[in-house]
């Protein structure tokens, strides 16, 4: 594997871990040149696990767009990137066993696993995820997101 700092091919795994029920290992790696930790995913490669959009396309899940969504509503928060990255990994996990009859999963419900990830980390995320996820048009949905949050 390729360390991402330094571009060497020497490395060691210090830490795995098997995900989704068995079908993907997450391995903690360091370069044995430079010292940098990273983190590599190993999964069957088998028909693409898809996400159904709001208009009926379906697309292959990226778990590289979800992990963006999650930190623009992080960023500048107190939260730290190995949280993220768990963050990210348990809702990918929760997506993967939701859907995992049809193979699939409508973007309604990946929303919603990532507001409930949000909700119990951090409030200002949480608000800054559902206002585009839920597309407000006003400041009276906005307001009205946030009493409920509050407990008004």
């Amino acid at each position: 594997m390729r360390c991402p700092n330094c571009g060497s091919f020497e490395d060691k795994v210090i830490e795995s871990r098997t995900m989704a029920g068995g079908e993907s290992i997450r391995r903690r790696r360091e370069c044995t040149v430079c010292g940098y930790r990273f983190t590599s995913y190993e999964r069957i490669e088998e028909k693409p696990f898809m996400v159904v959009k709001k208009d009926g396309r379906r697309e292959p899940f990226d778990v590289e767009k979800l992990s963006h969504g999650i930190v623009r509503a992080l960023e500048k928060r107190p939260v730290s990137t190995g949280l993220i990255e768990q963050i990210t990994a348990e809702i990918e996990d929760e997506a993967y066993n939701a859907g995992k009859a049809t193979r699939e999963i409508s973007t309604a419900d990946l929303g919603e696993l990532v507001l409930k990830k949000l909700h119990d980390i951090d409030k200002v995320a949480y608000i800054r995820f559902i206002s585009v996820y839920k597309q407000f048009s006003n400041l009276d949905e906005f307001i009205q997101e946030v009493n409920k949050l509050e407990g008004k």
